[in-house]
């Protein structure tokens, strides 16, 4: 059996189902969980695998929490010098 995912337009759903139900026997639907607690799961997903990727390719670079907080505080505190009046 092979997994496939099919999108129907909500309006052509019930007469999608009525097509398949003559094939119960070969056919299984079931709803997705992943996308029923997450509608944007799969694309999360994506963007978590990309960021992996790049992570492990050197193209970005993961900074410690604590060197993070410094550079904000420091950005934070050119912004109030700078636009302080």
């Amino acid at each position: 059996m092979q997994t496939l995912l099919i999108k129907v337009e909500d309006s052509f759903l019930q007469d999608f189902l009525t097509i398949v139900k003559n094939y119960k026997d070969k056919i299984q639907i079931t709803k997705d969980v992943n996308l029923e607690i997450d509608p944007y799961f799969y694309q999360r997903r994506k963007q978590l695998q990309q960021d992996i990727f790049d992570i492990d390719s050197g193209k970005s670079i993961l900074v410690p929490f604590e060197e993070f907080s410094d550079r904000a505080d420091r950005f934070e505190k050119e912004l109030e010098s700078k636009y302080a009046d």
